[in-house]
């Protein structure tokens, strides 16, 4: 069968001896449709060459079952496996996400923001980018709702999925100190970011609880280049640190190299190093980073569930963090063991 031009969902269910309507069902995830009718209509749509158009859809719907993602940087390791992780679930919900980048300033997002209601997208996560006030009442206003991974921000009408970040930055730090470190600095991530500074009120309430004096807290911006030149600042002083608690993964890695290849010192013989997210190359041999672990999997499930939930309309705006264990590696001083009772 041959049709010139355009094949159009009414060639399909002429072909298929369905209605227009019943084709309609057959392309829309969720809708109510038997079996014999998503065959014949599949079959007829292979035949035909056939693809639904989703702009035309959106247009008639109200919804263009896409998902807007910003984010900033993909420099640490955690972003591009939560994103691949986050695509994978929306789009078996039958969504698809359309990326963009953007830069942590303030301006950047919005421009990004206002080009992804150009798109009407069904709704916006963001990953490591801060919005205004002025920016979430215009989507609120728009009725786009906006789900933040990994970042928190002080505004009821946003949605934040984070780990628990304080309660990472104790544990991390408690971690240090039970096995005998007392000089411990803390390199954090970038202090204009919720997570920066919630791990670092969580080293500090952590240092407070046992008594001690951080040797120093430096902003590693969640840079390679900063922290690398920090790592080496710090370690040119004479009270130098014997613990390093850094703020993620990726700048814990930088650090590492520093300590190794450009000082010459050995981990965790003359300093233990720790770090945030458990990134794969964290386990690798190279580094056997002792870690924080991000629960990547449960956040992007939250994730999923609150950005699908506020469409939807049956989710109110919420704030969920969720703990994540500690993982011991060699790069940090063991505790010791408890003695035989």
């Amino acid at each position: 069968m041959s049709i010139k031009g355009r094949i159009t969902a009414q060639d399909v269910a002429r072909l298929a001896g369905v209605s227009q309507s019943a084709v309609s069902r057959v392309f829309t995830p969720g809708a109510s449709v038997s079996p014999a009718t998503v065959k014949k209509v599949r079959t007829a749509a292979e035949t035909l060459g056939y693809r639904p158009d989703a702009l035309a859809r959106a247009m008639i719907t109200g919804r263009s079952r896409i998902i807007g993602l910003v984010v900033a940087y993909l420099e640490n390791m955690f972003y591009p496996l939560a994103i691949e992780k986050l695509s994978r679930a929306l789009q078996a919900r039958g969504y698809h996400v359309l990326i963009f980048m953007a830069e942590n300033a303030t301006e950047n997002v919005s421009e990004v923001v206002r080009e992804l209601i150009d798109y009407r997208v069904d709704g916006i996560i963001t990953a490591s980018v801060s919005m205004s006030n002025e920016l979430t009442g215009r989507l609120a206003g728009q009725g786009i709702p906006v789900v933040n991974f990994n970042r928190g921000q002080e505004n009821p009408q946003l949605t934040d999925i984070t780990s628990d970040n304080v309660s990472g930055g104790r544990r991390a730090t408690e971690h240090l100190i039970a096995a005998g470190h007392r000089r411990i600095a803390h390199i954090m991530g970038w202090q204009g970011s919720s997570t920066g500074r919630d791990r670092a009120e969580g080293f500090r309430q952590a240092m407070a609880a046992a008594g001690l004096e951080p040797v120093a807290m430096v902003d590693g911006m969640y840079a390679r280049d900063v922290t690398i030149r920090v790592t080496r600042e710090l370690f040119e002083r004479p009270d130098r640190p014997d613990a390093l608690f850094v703020g993620n993964d990726h700048m814990a890695f930088a650090a590492m190299d520093e300590l190794r290849f450009g000082l010459g010192l050995s981990l965790p013989g003359d300093v233990s190093v720790i770090g945030y997210d458990d990134v794969p190359m964290a386990a690798w041999p190279a580094y056997d980073l002792t870690t924080i672990r991000q629960p990547v999997n449960r956040m992007v499930s939250a994730t999923v569930e609150a950005i699908l939930g506020l469409i939807e309309g049956v989710l109110e705006p919420q704030k969920t963090f969720i703990d994540g264990p500690l993982v011991v590696r060699g790069s940090t001083r063991q505790p010791p063991a408890d003695p035989a009772p």
